[in-house]
């Protein structure tokens, strides 16, 4: 199922003409700049309104409106784009995000929604550039191990290798990343045991046990309780 939610995704975005190409063209109609600003109240009202019954398509049909007659304002792209990733609408969310990078490409939440949504239908070698570009802008080491676990999942395994080296040493004590235990519980565990954790994964790949162990090892050395990881050298054995 996801590979064919991934299909359509990427034949939409090879197809598709984007919302930020169509929103600068000139036959959006010239308004009066005192109506403009009374249809944009208007609507914007009706968003906030629909927002706070819950009504989320009339509320992305307002932005529609919106972002038709203000294309020069990212606002409200990016208030469409949350709301269909919020949804779980992924295709949709990637599409608005990825209109809204053609025009600012260092816009953290745009990035942020392109990178998780793109990741989310499997789509790894488009979310990948997004996550390294939210790392170099930001610094969030989360995504330098998300970039790290796209590059294992697309066996990359020297890229992937080379991210981890760099995020183990730019790590810091305090960070902590989520992983799944069961449908309703996450366990936080230390970046740099998650990072030896997934380092340990290649080496399993390749069929380096030894080296496989020795990374789950140290892994659980900084987290004990790591599940994971417990789960891994298991198979390093």
């Amino acid at each position: 199922m996801l590979k064919i939610a991934a299909f359509i995704s990427l034949f939409i975005l090879s197809m598709g003409t984007s919302l930020a190409q169509t929103a600068t063209t000139d036959s959006i109609p010239k308004f009066d700049p005192k109506v403009k600003s009374a249809l944009n109240m208007v609507d914007q009202m009706a968003y906030q309104a629909a927002l706070r019954y819950n009504d989320l398509e009339v509320a992305k049909d307002k932005l529609y409106s919106l972002i038709v007659r203000n294309p020069e304002d990212l606002r409200f792209m990016e208030a469409l784009g949350s709301l269909y990733f919020e949804s779980g609408q992924y295709t949709s969310a990637a599409l608005v995000a990825m209109d809204i990078l053609k025009l600012n490409d260092k816009n953290v939440g745009a990035l942020e929604v392109a990178s998780y949504a793109l990741e989310q239908l499997g789509a790894f070698d488009r979310a990948l550039p997004y996550y390294e570009s939210l790392h170099l802008l930001t610094g969030d080491n989360f995504s330098l191990y998300k970039s790290a676990y796209l590059q294992y999942s697309m066996k990359r395994y020297a890229e992937a290798m080379n991210s981890l080296t760099m995020l183990m040493k730019v790590a810091k004590p305090d960070e902590k990343i989520g992983f799944a235990i069961s449908d309703t519980e996450t366990q936080q565990v230390d970046i740099k045991a998650a990072a030896l954790n997934l380092k340990g994964m290649v080496f399993l790949d390749q069929n380096s046990k030894s080296e496989a162990k020795a990374a789950f090892t140290e892994a659980l050395a900084i987290e004990p309780n790591f599940n994971q990881a417990k789960e891994n050298i298991g198979k390093a054995n």
